[in-house]
């Protein structure tokens, strides 16, 4: 297993979450880091990058705010810290590498080159 998501749950509305994605090595320490998430019956989009030095990060519009993101290089292990939970934040949740290392396209799927096995999110109103 290259990518291991966990920690998702069942939380109610305005609580927190902590997200994390233990990856491989070879994945994981020089690639850009980044987070989807998939509602039944919706397209998947982008929730936020970080770079592979965690110099930079990146966030949709509709976490801004709430989300953050980080890693631990030593660990292998990218965290997404999720606050204020609204039940439309309800969705199975994917950690991904990049193909790349300097931010570039990081809201882009075809970006991403390896993919979690996803980790569900949901919050109650």
């Amino acid at each position: 297993v290259q990518l291991q998501a966990s920690g998702g749950g069942l939380v109610q509305a305005g609580g927190s979450l902590r997200l994390s994605c233990a990856a491989s090595r070879r994945i994981f320490s020089n690639n850009d880091m980044g987070w989807f998430r998939q509602a039944p019956g919706k397209e998947r989009e982008f929730v936020g990058a970080i770079t592979w030095n965690g110099g930079s990060t990146f966030y949709a519009d509709s976490v801004k705010g709430r989300f953050t993101i980080s890693r631990d290089n030593a660990k292998n292990t990218v965290y997404l810290q999720m606050n204020s939970l609204k039940p439309e934040d309800t969705a199975v949740y994917y950690c991904a590498s990049s193909i790349t290392s300097g931010g570039l396209r990081v809201s882009t799927p075809q970006t991403y080159r390896y993919w979690g096995q996803g980790t569900q999110v949901t919050v109650s109103s």
